[in-house]
């Protein structure tokens, strides 16, 4: 069960409303994160923004950096990201094959070297404590120049601050993520309990 129930629509700051169009439009739902987040509208203005400055600009293909966050939000733990990012990287062109094989991303033939260079630093940075070494940013140097390098590591670190809000939280996992998860991924963990809405 949620620690604080996401606002109402008509409960949001008018200010939010071009946001949460925006988030309708995109993903088919508005997510209960950053509902909750309503109650302080500027944390939610600033939140998008931030957002999209990381996810949706840059030279780094969205896909990859759906990706670095799903990977980032596995290795946290956090149920609540991981099914929203396989949403997310499902929406930006990722194959099913591709996202259902993302944890055998060192093996997988779906991915490119510069791919496992970017979800190898997403996995450890999503560790606590940090894994990343800095023969895994060499790897990511090769593929990526410096500014790449800052969106990958960006989308970590967003993804940081989601799987801590969600995680605390206990937010509710809403529909249409949770049908997507259990189609691409399976059942694993989809289901009623900290992030399903109740016990």
């Amino acid at each position: 069960m949620a620690h604080l129930e996401p606002l109402a629509r008509h409960e949001l700051n008018e200010e939010l409303q071009a946001l949460f169009d925006h988030y309708t439009r995109t993903r088919g739902f508005m997510p209960n994160s950053i509902l909750t987040m309503a109650r302080r509208p500027n944390i939610s203005k600033a939140f998008g923004a931030l957002n999209q400055a990381i996810l949706y600009e840059g030279t780094v293909e969205v896909e990859l950096k759906m990706l670095v966050s799903l990977v980032s939000s596995v290795a946290s733990g956090c149920l609540y990201c991981q099914s929203h990012m396989t949403n997310l990287s499902s929406i930006y062109d990722a194959s099913d094959e591709k996202i259902a094989a993302v944890w055998e991303f060192e093996s997988s033939e779906l991915f490119s070297e510069a791919e496992r260079a970017a979800l190898r630093v997403a996995m450890k940075a999503g560790q606590v404590p940090n894994g990343v070494t800095e023969t895994d940013f060499d790897s990511l140097k090769q593929y990526f120049d410096e500014g790449q390098i800052v969106e990958i590591i960006a989308s970590v670190a967003l993804f940081g601050y989601l799987n801590r809000w969600n995680d605390t939280m206990a937010t509710a996992l809403e529909t249409l993520p949770t049908e997507v998860a259990e189609r691409v991924v399976g059942g694993v963990g989809w289901g009623p309990g900290k992030h399903g809405g109740g016990e």
